[in-house]
């Protein structure tokens, strides 16, 4: 019971929440080792590993509590899995959809542009 009095009380940097965002994974490793690994420190909703070769080698955590995805960044930041350093950090809708936006509109452009060169318009 103290720990939860501890925890109501404790405050948390704006940007911790319970959806974490893992980068340098090992290409082959599986949603279980990954709940393996992750799971040692709390309950975790949802576990999403990127399988496209864009998104290959990261994954996204959904702990449960916010207390244990805090808990997860500070022990598995810099953890080696098969010879990678894990980098685990908060997910940040912000900063991820700047970056998707920038991606979808080079794609969008170049595929404007084959079209273009497909059909003979200037």
């Amino acid at each position: 019971m103290a720990t939860q009095v501890r925890r109501s009380n404790a405050r948390l940097p704006p940007e911790v929440n319970r959806v974490l965002y893992v980068r340098n994974l090992p290409f082959k490793i599986s949603s279980e080792e990954l709940y393996d690994i992750f799971g040692k420190y709390g309950a975790i909703r949802q576990i999403r590993l990127g399988v496209n070769n864009d998104t290959r080698g990261t994954a996204f955590v959904v702990y449960e509590d916010i207390y244990d995805a805090k808990n997860a960044v500070d022990h598995l930041s810099g953890f080696n899995v098969c010879g990678r350093y894990l980098i685990v950090l908060y997910y940040q809708a912000n900063k991820m959809q700047q970056r998707k936006t920038t991606v979808d509109i080079n794609k969008q452009k170049q595929e404007l542009q084959d079209l273009k060169d497909k059909y003979g318009v200037e």
